[in-house]
Order: C-alpha cells, then sequence, then structure tokens
C-alpha cells in the first residue's frame, strides 16, 4: 500500500527514518546533483518529511541546501543527530531539537534540522557513512580508497585514524554493532575486510579477496545476531556471513536479487528479515534462516536506479495482529521518493 511520493530537485541516493524515540515519524532523505562544465561542481539537499503510514500522512518538514551528498546516517545514540558524507570531502552533523524530554515533538511549521559540526576530512569524496553503537565516532569511505574514522564531541570533530585500506573506491564502511572496536569495509576492488581499531594504524582481522566476484557495496551486521553479516555486491548476490568464518559465505550460492544490491537494511525487530535496493532490479525484501534465503516480496514502482531504502521504527500498521512496518525507498535519475507498506503478510510471520 502506498502512502505517499514525491519527486524531489535532485538525484535521490539516500533515505533515513530517525530512530530517536521521540521521532520516529521523521524520514530524511538526501541528493546529488552533478553539474558538468569546466569546473563541474557538485550540488545536494536534504530534505526532511513528516511520515505516519496509519494516517497516511506524508508531509514535506524542511529541506537544506548542501554539497552533493552520497550518504546520510542517524545517529543510534541519545541525539537525534544526522551525519551527513559529501562530494566535498566534508562530514556535517545535523540536531533536530531536542530538550531530553521524551516527549518532544517536532515543530512541523518551520525549519527543525540545523547544522551542529561540520569539517573537511580529505580532499577526496566521502562516499559513505556509519556511527559507531555508542555514537562516539563515524567511518567515512573515500573515494581514494581510504577510511576515516572520526571522532565527535562537543566542540569538534576530529579524524583518529585514516589509512589506505582499498585500492578503488571505498563504498561500504560499517562498524560492528556488538564490538564497535571492529570496522568492516567493502570497495570496487572486490575486497571485503574487518580492521581492529584498537590498533594504530588498524589491524587487518581478515580480508577476503574471492566470494565477490564485482565490487562490495554494502555491509550490514545484523543487530539480532552477533556473528550474522550480510554484504550486498555489484555481482547481483546477496550474501550471509557468519563472522567466526570468514573464508567463505553460510551459503555458497546466496540469493542472487539482479540488478546489483546497492544497500541492505535489516528490520529493526524482526530477524532474519532485511530491505534491499537492486539497483536496476528494484527493491526486494528477503527473508533467511540459516543457510535458506528466500525473496518474500518486490517492489518495481521505480522506473530508475534503485539506490535507498529503510524501515520505519516504532510507527506500524496493523492488520489483524500484524504489524506492516513502513517502507521508505528512492531512485536516482527519476528523483523519486516513496513511503508504502509491503502487501503480503508473510512478510512480517
Amino acid at each position: 500500500m502506498e502512502v505517499g511520493h514525491c519527486f524531489l530537485d535532485g538525484s535521490v541516493d539516500a533515505v533515513e527514518f530517525c530512530g530517536h524515540e521521540s521521532y520516529h515519524n521523521v524520514l530524511a532523505a538526501s541528493t546529488y546533483v552533478l553539474q558538468e562544465g569546466d569546473q563541474p561542481t557538485r550540488s545536494g539537499s536534504i530534505t526532511l518529511f513528516d511520515v505516519d503510514a496509519e494516517s497516511g500522512r506524508f508531509q514535506l518538514i524542511q529541506k537544506l541546501e548542501t554539497a552533493g551528498i552520497f550518504d546520510i546516517k542517524w545517529s543510534p545514540g541519545l541525539l537525534p543527530l544526522l551525519a551527513q558524507a559529501d562530494a566535498d570531502g566534508c562530514v556535517k552533523l545535523y540536531s533536530l531539537p531536542c530538550s531530553g524530554s521524551e516527549t518532544a515533538e517536532l515543530d512541523t511549521s518551520g525549519s527543525c534540522l540545523t547544522e551542529v559540526q561540520g569539517k573537511c576530512i580529505s580532499s577526496s569524496m566521502c562516499l559513505c557513512i556509519d556511527w559507531n553503537s555508542p555514537a562516539t565516532s563515524v567511518a567515512v569511505g573515500l573515494s581514494d580508497g581510504s577510511v576515516s574514522v572520526v571522532s565527535i564531541d562537543e566542540s569538534q570533530l576530529n579524524i583518529q585514524q585514516e589509512w589506505k585500506a582499498h585500492d578503488f573506491e571505498l563504498w561500504a564502511a560499517s562498524f560492528d554493532i556488538q564490538q564497535p572496536m571492529l570496522l568492516y569495509t567493502g570497495s570496487d576492488d572486490c575486497k571485503f575486510s574487518c580492521w581492529d581499531l584498537r590498533e594504530d594504524p588498524s589491524q587487518l582481522v581478515f580480508q577476503n579477496t574471492k566470494a565477490h566476484k564485482m565490487g562490495v557495496c554494502c555491509i550490514a551486521k545484523s543487530p539480532h545476531g552477533p556473528n550474522v553479516l550480510l554484504t550486498g555486491s555489484y555481482d547481483e548476490h546477496l550474501r550471509i556471513w557468519d563472522t567466526r568464518l570468514t573464508s567463505r559465505p553460510v551459503s555458497e550460492s546466496s540469493i542472487c536479487l539482479g540488478g546489483g544490491v546497492w544497500r541492505v537494511k535489516h528490520h529493526p525487530h524482526i530477524p532474519g528479515l532485511v530491505l534491499t535496493a537492486c539497483m536496476h532490479n528494484g527493491f526486494a525484501l528477503v527473508k533467511f534462516q540459516a543457510d535458506q534465503v528466500e525473496v518474500i516480496e518486490t517492489y518495481t514502482k521505480h522506473d530508475s536506479l534503485a539506490y535507498g531504502a529503510d524501515w520505519q521504527r516504532g510507527n506500524a500498521l496493523v492488520s489483524g495482529k500484524k504489524k506492516r512496518s513502513a517502507i521508505a525507498t528512492c531512485s536516482f535519475y527519476d528523483r523519486l521518493l516513496r513511503v508504502w507498506t509491503p502487501q503480503s503478510d508473510d512478510v512480517f510471520e
């Protein structure tokens, strides 16, 4: 069921629902626009929406002009912070108003997201960003194959570590949720790596160079199982890993989703249920258990590169006794953002 849709003024590459308890209704969408010419520029924006699937509310709140954005992520910590990785090599943090009370409400009548910190960390482009679980630092993947770990305090952003992790563009940098001293990275060089941040420079824990036949696009550690991790690749396969045995995926065949697996999002409450953005093949809801993987539902109402996808936390539609989490998806060239709920009851069983 469709909740709403909107065409933005730039190519939409990331959508993220806020996980902060007071702001489950807030959806952020980021854009990237390349202005070609003798001196090409990359511009972008962050647009906020107020979403309530049950009532059908899909309301634009605010738009901020920025540099061209490759990735955004909401903080998992106590404060409603949004981190941005952009084409100018900068990391920026934005905040929603927070009184410290769980009853704080979003003022939908005016601007609410404000920039609180920013730092240019590289002459290369920042391609991806992820928070550690204490929300004390972010990891940033760079277009030159480097990764940067940036610490966050009340006054400034500081580069803690930066090293050359891969040979080509680094599209995936993801902290281990249960062990935030570990950082996973993936790149166009087809390598899937893990680093121990307790060493400086970071020590390589493992590196798999054989499983992915093309570049690694995304890495998603499960919040429900300490050893479960998924990777997506341009080679169109979603792979399930046991972090105790990284010489090969749990299932050698994994599952082919078609189109290139650009984004993977675990359901916030249901183990073994993931949302995937499959570039040239729309979006897919996938269930897995042990080495069994199956597509439960597909969503094909986008006509361009399927890039951004996320689950809404908290709010859900109720059908009988089953809750249907709302989903946001976006596509690049047609500049389209959609919010919808799955059709099949099998998704949440």
